[in-house]
């Protein structure tokens, strides 16, 4: 098993995670400004079949999870499927996953940030959003614990206001159980479709994997945090999503722009809406707080391998994070934030993060059961979906994630023809 390089001496990463604190990184990162807001596309997508969509998502999103989870056990590393991809499918494999994940989530983490400040002060968005970035890249700075602090209180306020929206819902007058009829006439592209923007709205559980470097006894305790935050998120969307559909039914919940907060209205309880709008200004912050926390460790690995500048693999002496590549990504997001509208321009973002998932099922594949393979269908299936999901985007989305892919490998292969020559 590789190791990650460093200079003998050199400050490194310090294992401090247990299973607690890893499940609560896993769900700040997926119980995020997504449950907010990627039920109506999805309901505009397949209607009442909104909730096979989900099923399909949850499906593909276990499949990675088990996969990222054995190979994160096997490879205990900051980089999660760089790392993987590398050291199981050739140094392009890795590499391609690496830079999908950093380009695309670091645009991911310009849009969070325009979306706390369109929830916290509408109208000053920007400078909201650029004060939340150095704010949160502070707290990432000082250490990984108070990053995980922050993300519990952020969890368990989003977790709180989330339960107050269901049981409004159940227990309104409103909600018509016949609404969540499964038929329709959304066919099985509209299903796909749906099951592909679903799936973006949970998929932070590979935060845990890229922690893998920090995080006590590896082996045990990301296969066990994994499919544990996997399961307390899909929990929460079913639960949100029977609750939205049985008080707007498919039809409403499509033609809405801020479906948790028209529920409680519709529910008969309007004094619920500036709450909502409180929590998913924090959802968002929580999902910023994880975006900024993984890309940072990505880039460290990269970094490491000479992928991106080597100095950004350094390690802070006192606080034991990378603390260049932290800056380093704040300030290109900070960038980001101030000069351009990214939130409705970032479709390449998707369809990145579909082949960095699909890059880690096939690494999966290629585990020996003394390994911890997981059983084929596990990697078979996480990959045909990952595909399947990917090519089910609109349009646009594929054409600029594959344009992105595109540049990546370009400057991968001039990068090394260049090293060759040297």
């Amino acid at each position: 098993m590789s190791t990650p390089p460093s200079a003998a001496g050199a400050p490194q990463l310090q294992r401090r995670f247990g299973v607690g604190d890893a499940v609560v990184i896993g769900l700040g990162s997926m119980i995020g400004a997504g449950i907010f807001a990627a039920f109506a596309p999805a309901a505009r997508a397949a209607g009442s079949g909104l909730l096979v969509g989900l099923a399909v998502a949850a499906v593909v999103a276990y499949c990675n999870a088990t996969s990222s989870a054995r190979l994160a056990a096997r490879y205990p590393a900051s980089g999660g499927t760089y790392v993987y991809g590398r050291e199981r499918l050739g140094e392009f494999w890795g590499y391609l996953a690496g830079w999908g994940f950093v380009v695309g989530k670091t645009a991911s983490c310009a849009a969070m940030a325009l979306t706390v400040g369109a929830y916290a002060w509408p109208g000053q968005e920007r400078p909201v959003a650029i004060a939340a970035v150095l704010a949160l890249t502070a707290v990432n700075y000082v250490g990984i614990q108070k990053t995980v602090w922050l993300t519990r209180g952020v969890v368990t306020l989003v977790l709180a206001v989330l339960a107050a929206v269901v049981a409004a819902s159940y227990t309104s007058g409103a909600a018509d159980v016949s609404r969540l009829e499964l038929g329709g006439d959304a066919g099985v592209g509209g299903v796909l479709e749906a099951a592909g923007l679903l799936f973006f709205a949970f998929a932070g559980y590979a935060r845990i994997a890229t922690l893998g470097e920090e995080v006590r006894d590896p082996r045990r305790t990301i296969p066990r945090a994994i499919p544990l935050a996997l399961g307390i998120t899909l929990s929460a969307y079913v639960a949100v999503a029977v609750a939205v559909l049985v008080v707007l039914g498919p039809g409403g919940l499509a033609g809405s722009t801020a479906p948790l907060t028209d529920t409680v209205r519709a529910a008969g309880v309007p004094e619920l809406a500036p709450v909502v709008r409180a929590g998913a200004a924090v959802a968002a912050l929580g999902s910023l707080l994880a975006l900024i926390l993984g890309i940072s460790r990505t880039t460290l690995a990269m970094a490491r391998d000479h992928h991106l500048p080597h100095a950004l693999a350094a390690v802070h002496p006192r606080f034991h994070v990378p603390h260049r590549a932290e800056l380093a990504v704040g300030a290109v997001v900070v960038a980001l934030v101030a000069f351009a509208d990214l939130r409705g321009a970032i479709g390449f973002s998707s369809f990145g993060v579909l082949a960095y998932y699909a890059i880690a099922n096939a690494a999966a594949w290629t585990l020996t059961p003394a390994e911890g393979r997981p059983p084929r269908a596990v990697p078979a299936i996480g990959l045909a979906g990952c595909l399947l999901l990917a090519l089910s985007l609109p349009l646009s989305s594929v054409i600029s994630g594959t344009v992105v892919l595109a540049i990546g490998a370009a400057a991968f292969f001039v990068r090394r023809g260049v090293a060759g020559r040297a």
